[in-house]
Parts: structure tokens; C-alpha cells; sequence
């Protein structure tokens, strides 16, 4: 942890810790400046722990700090370099975005849209799924996108959950040349949904689709529509958009976010860790169907009428050098991956990239899990050529925007690959024990959150008891991410993984409870149980164990594929387990707890421990013994 790399791009404000750490309400405060507001706020922060209200009294709008505040200087500025799968691509302006993000709102209102109602976005990584997401946000509504990769099961719990009046999807989307049919996986999700008024559907692919009296296409809805729309006054905590994200149960989380805390927060921290300027070309390679692509691909670039590049397909397809390829072509200046990504990259060697133009990068930045220190030497070497300061980027849905990352645009510290660095300026994060205490350096604990921050969750959608309890239980008015951590001599943050049930597979986080739940809902199966085990390229993959009920006689390979199937329909393609093991019974304490521990350890092949906590100890040997077979 002591090899260090030299980080700074000539900004070292040392007044903004220094202004944070003694009144971070003050700080804030000052932060939100930088937004429009239609009208100021009372009160900077109502603190009822464990809900804040940012800017209370403060009327503003996301849509309107997006687009409206560039239109007398960037109208012509690119915001949306989209780079399609198939090879299409198209420039959007400020100009143009504020033009058809107004058409699409008066869509909307002309729908029954008001304010506060829920629309779901099911579409591909093209321009109209940001045009959507800011159409809703200039009405009041509340958008709730879902990754294009879900399954129509998946789907179907998220929109009957938030009750959305609207649906917006496609036809289809490419991906690795193959057209995905999201329209069918949309009639699918919402049979029997009377609540689901209207099914916008966009016409990306023009594969053939059936339509009912629901239906209604983008284009034929757009072709002549005002294009004048005023954007709403919201209260600053007023709803932006619901994010679903796994949990420790069986039932996906709704995390609900507000706006202008959120946008401030957003707006702070693109500025710190990127030091963007008006002429950088930004690439966050990150879905919009999940966070990052909420906070740093559609809100952060735009609030600053910066140009990012918007790419629709799979980072390898129709090969390898895809994002190098797209890098150098736009001159890209500023790249936001995964690690997941890069160990993907790294596998094919240093030719592939060295065999483009990178001289344009100047800052390079990883988000969605822990990156290690090798990949990170790769980046930095064979991406950067040793001249970008790489920030490593670390926070979660419900935290809104990053929490720890080096901040290139305020402060030149040095970089240790693998670690974090330091909290953002305006956060109170440290390390504890099970009992809340601080633990010395260099010690393994708890990562916790000790004061609120502006971009937090407002509260889990129609849940606050949930809220308090899988945020706010393990330690009093601390927020708990389910993390582990460490902070070194030197105050450097190091993420250790995850200490819940909740797999990171690729960057995306799966419940294991809800993957858990899928296997046992099988005809032959009884019991089942899922671990993730460290993966050089995914970071982590998933080994499932399964019970199979008394009785059942049918050939294990046959029904192995059956659950394979079952899982990507059910849950989705990234949930598909690498391996999964039948057993005739599962290691558990006498309280009935299955030992996840011990699965993992075994899967990894490692020593054992403890198991005197066991009601059958019998049951870890039967496993050894199937996976040490089926590994040979």
C-alpha cells in the first residue's frame, strides 16, 4: 500500500476541505449555489434522522439546470456523441435536445401525465432514453428506468411496484449483432397491468412487432407536437426517479431520489474529479440503466453543458478494440469504465489499444467495484501512458453520486493503486467495528457514513420502515453501505468487497435471496444456495448449490439446463451462474442459517475453518468431494 503515483492538473484548492470539515451544512450550502433556482430555500438541511430534506423551501428543476441555462451559449455546443452498435451515429446539440425534450414532455402531458405519476423506460443505450428520462423530469413526473437486459419477469415486479401509468420501450436494440425484442419482453412484463395506460414504443431495429390499443409509436406521437414546454417550479425534494437495485431480499429495492440535494451533489462532484472544461469530450462507458449512467452519463455532463460520447452496444463487439477505436475518434479526452471492462482489455493484450491514438486522454476514472492494483498499473501504463491521473471511483445507488475519489479538479495528492483515497469534501466516513468504534489502521471493519449528504436516498419507494432498517439498524444515525473496508496510515480508503448478501457481478449488484428464490421456484428443486467466488474478469461469479426434493428422478444434466434457462428468463442473462453443484444438503448452524462462508471457501478451494457452529458437518465433506469431482 505504499507505492505511490503523482496525481494533479494544476487545481489545489486547499480551502474547500478545510471549509467543509468545519460546517458541512455551510459547505453545502455554497455547493447549491452553482444550480438555477427558480426560488431559494428557507433551510439548508432538516436533519430527522434517518431523513434529510436538502434546501427546504427551494423551488427548482432538473430538466430546466440541464438544458434551459445553456441555450443563449451552448445551443450549438454537441451534448450527445452517439455512437450506435450497428454503426449508426448522430450528434445532438443543446439546441436539439431542448427541442425534442420539450416535444416529448407535451407527449407526456397529452398521455395524462402529471406530476408525481410514474413512467418506466425499457429502452436500449440511444439518445431518446436521456430525452425520456429529462422529458419526465421537466413535468414532475417520476422516471424509473430499467436496464435493457432484464427479463419480463424482472420487469414485471419493478413496474408493479411503482404503478407507472406509462411505458417506454423499443421495438428492439442490437446487441453483439443480434437483435434483442424488448417490446415482446415489455407485452410480456405488463399482462394483466390496467394501471399501464399507454406503451410508448420506439422504432430503433423495425423488426416486426404486434400492437394493441395501448400502443402508441414515438414518431407518430412527436410529428407534430408543440415544442414549447415550460419546466416545472418542484420543491427541492421533489422525486426525480425511482432505481431498483438488489437486495438481501427476494424482492428488488425501490431507491428513491429527490432533486436538488441530488443535483448539487451530482453537479460538486463532476467538477471535482473530472476538472471538466467547456472542451473536453466525456465518455462514461457506464448503461443508463443503472446509476452511473443516471448520475454521470445524463444529469452530472449535462448540468455543466458538457460533450459526452453515448455508445449503444457491447464494449467488444464487432471486436476487441471497440472503446479504443470510439476513444480515438472522437478524441476523447476524459474515459469513465469498470474494472470488470479494463480485466476484459487486459486479457488481449497492449497491442490491440497501442495500436490507436490515445494522446487526447488526459484523466481516466473506474466506478462499480474495487479495481486491483494490477489492472490499475495497465490502466495507467497502457491507457494513459503513464500521463492520466486515474480516479477510482467509490459509491452505490442509494448514495447518488461518488462518496470517496481523488479530486484532480480541487487537490493534487498522490495516487495508490487500488485504493479510493480520501472522502469527498463534505461527508464524515470512517471505518468501525460491530460495536461502532474506530478501528486503528490498516485494520479490516466496517465502512459507515456519519452525517447526510446532499445526493443521499430520500427513502426506499412506499418503504421507510425498510429505509431505517437496511441503512440505519447497525449503528445508531450511521449509514451503513454493506461494505468492508480499511483505512491505511496515510487516511486512504481501501474497499474490500461486499460484507452482505448482495453479488457484484460485472459492476451490478444481484441479491443473492433474489436469485436464491428463482432456483427453488423449479418443480425439482428444494433448496438452494448462491455465492460468488473471485473472477478475473467479472470480479466475481456465481456458484450455485441445490437441493433437489425427495423422489426426484430426472437426469441432473437435463434439469442443470432447465435452471441455466430458467435464470436468464427469470432474473436475467447476468445473473447465469457459472456453476452449479446438486447436493443432497446444505451446511447450516443449528438455528437453520445456511453457511454462505463455508460455500464460498469450498468453491475457492480453500481451508475450511470453523464449523463447530454446524448442525451437520457430514454436509461440507458430500460437497467437497461433488466439487473437487466436478472440477477435475
Amino acid at each position: 500500500m505504499s507505492e505511490k503515483y503523482g496525481v494533479g492538473l494544476g487545481n489545489n484548492d486547499a480551502t474547500i476541505r478545510k471549509k467543509a470539515d468545519s460546517d458541512y451544512v455551510s459547505f453545502w450550502d455554497e455547493q447549491a449555489h452553482n444550480l438555477s433556482w427558480f426560488s431559494p430555500w428557507e433551510k439548508t438541511l432538516d436533519w430527522n434522522p434517518p431523513f434529510a430534506k436538502w434546501f427546504v423551501g427551494g423551488k427548482i428543476n432538473a430538466s430546466y439546470n440541464a438544458l434551459d441555462i445553456h441555450q443563449t451559449t451552448k445551443s450549438q455546443k454537441p451534448a450527445i456523441l452517439w455512437e450506435g452498435e450497428n454503426g449508426d451515429s448522430k450528434t445532438y446539440t443543446y439546441g436539439d435536445l431542448f427541442v425534442e425534450v420539450q416535444k416529448f414532455a407535451n407527449v407526456l402531458k397529452s398521455l395524462g401525465v402529471k406530476q408525481g405519476d410514474r413512467v418506466t423506460i425499457y429502452l436500449p443505450m440511444v439518445p431518446e432514453l436521456p430525452i425520456a428520462m429529462l422529458a419526465c423530469a421537466r413535468i414532475g413526473a417520476v422516471h424509473t428506468v430499467i436496464f435493457s437486459g432484464f427479463s419480463a419477469a424482472s420487469i414485471k415486479d419493478r413496474i408493479d411496484d411503482s404503478k407507472s401509468k406509462i411505458v417506454i420501450t423499443a421495438d428492439g436494440g442490437y446487441r453483439r449483432g443480434k437483435i434483442v425484442k424488448l417490446k415482446e419482453v415489455i407485452d410480456d412484463a405488463i399482462k394483466g397491468f390496467e394501471f399501464v395506460k399507454h406503451v410508448i414504443v420506439l422504432e430503433r431495429t423495425k423488426n416486426q412487432i404486434s400492437l394493441s390499443s395501448k400502443d402508441k409509436l414515438w414518431t407518430d406521437l412527436m410529428e407534430s407536437i408543440s415544442d414549447s414546454c415550460n419546466a416545472e417550479k418542484l420543491p427541492s425534494d421533489h422525486p426525480l426517479y425511482i432505481l431498483y437495485t438488489s437486495g438481501t431480499t427476494g424482492k428488488p429495492k425501490g431507491v428513491l431520489h429527490g432533486t436538488g440535494g441530488y443535483l448539487t451533489h451530482l453537479y460538486s462532484t463532476f467538477k471535482w474529479a473530472f476538472d471538466i472544461k467547456d472542451s473536453d469530450i466525456f465518455f462514461c462507458t457506464a448503461d443508463i440503466g443503472w446509476v452511473t449512467g443516471h448520475s454521470y452519463v445524463v444529469y452530472a455532463p449535462l448540468l455543466h453543458g458538457a460533450t459526452q460520447i453515448m455508445y449503444e452496444g457491447a464494449p467488444d463487439f464487432p471486436d476487441v478494440s471497440r472503446m479504443w477505436d470510439i476513444l480515438q475518434k472522437y478524441k476523447t479526452t476524459i474515459f469513465y469504465t469498470t474494472p470488470t471492462a479494463l480485466r476484459m482489455f487486459m486479457k488481449f493484450g497492449d497491442d490491440v489499444p497501442n495500436s490507436f491514438d490515445l494522446s487526447s486522454l488526459r484523466l481516466l476514472g473506474t466506478v462499480g467495484e474495487p479495481i486491483n492494483p494490477e489492472v490499475w498499473k495497465w490502466y495507467y501504463k497502457i491507457i494513459g501512458k503513464e500521463k492520466c491521473p486515474i480516479i477510482d471511483t467509490w459509491w452505490q445507488t442509494e448514495t447518488g453520486g461518488m462518496m470517496i475519489s481523488a479530486l484532480p479538479g480541487v487537490e493534487t495528492i498522490p495516487l495508490k493503486p487500488g485504493s479510493g483515497t480520501l472522502p469527498i469534501p463534505g461527508t464524515d466516513i470512517t471505518v468501525v467495528d460491530e460495536f461502532g468504534t474506530e478501528v486503528p489502521p490498516n485494520t479490516k471493519g466496517y465502512l459507515i457514513i456519519r452525517n447526510p449528504w446532499p445526493g443521499m436516498l430520500l427513502t426506499l419507494w412506499g418503504d421507510d420502515e425498510k429505509y431505517k432498517s437496511v441503512y440505519w439498524s447497525k449503528y445508531p444515525n450511521s449509514y451503513y453501505p454493506g461494505d468492508y473496508a480499511l483505512k491505511d496510515d496515510d487516511g486512504y480508503l481501501w474497499l474490500l468487497g461486499r460484507a452482505d448478501d448482495v453479488l457484484k457481478i460485472a459492476g451490478h449488484r444481484i441479491g443473492t435471496a433474489e436469485l436464491e428464490s428463482c432456483i427453488v421456484s423449479d418443480d425439482y428443486v428444494a433448496e438452494s444456495a448462491v455465492c460468488g467466488i473471485p473472477d478475473d474478469v467479472k470480479g466475481e461469479v456465481i456458484i450455485a448449490y441445490v437441493v433437489l426434493k425427495n423422489g426426484v428422478t430426472i437426469d441432473k444434466s437435463i434439469l442443470e439446463k432447465n435452471l441455466y434457462n430458467k435464470i436468464r428468463n427469470d432474473v436475467g442473462a447476468i445473473a447465469t451462474p457459472k456453476q452449479i453443484y446438486f447436493v443432497s444438503k446444505l451446511p447450516k448452524t443449528r438455528s437453520g442459517k445456511i453457511m454462505r462462508r463455508l460455500l464460498k471457501s469450498i468453491a475457492n478451494g480453500e481451508t475450511i475453518g470453523d464449523t463447530s457452529t454446524l448442525d451437520d458437518v457430514s454436509a461440507v465433506t458430500e460437497i467437497q468431494n461433488i466439487v473437487k469431482e466436478k472440477t477435475k
